[in-house]
């Protein structure tokens, strides 16, 4: 299980720092477009944070109720 966070994290510095690059890349651009996708940018990532929330809330939950209390 530690290795699937450290490979799903590793994965995300890799997305989050070529993204980052891309940003900079356009730099030269009008403001109007570098706005726009820092949003999308900006919405990707809260999706993902939501996704893995969900991930280990599921798996938190799953831990808690195969405990058995007896």
């Amino acid at each position: 299980m530690k290795e699937e966070v450290t490979d799903m994290s590793t994965e995300i510095a890799a997305l989050w720092t070529y993204l980052r690059a891309r940003v900079e890349l356009a730099g030269g651009r009008n403001e109007q477009g570098t706005v726009v996708e820092k949003v999308i940018l900006t919405a990707i990532f809260a999706a993902l944070a939501i996704a893995v929330g969900a991930i280990i809330v599921a798996k938190v939950t799953a831990k808690a109720n195969s405990i058995n209390l007896n």
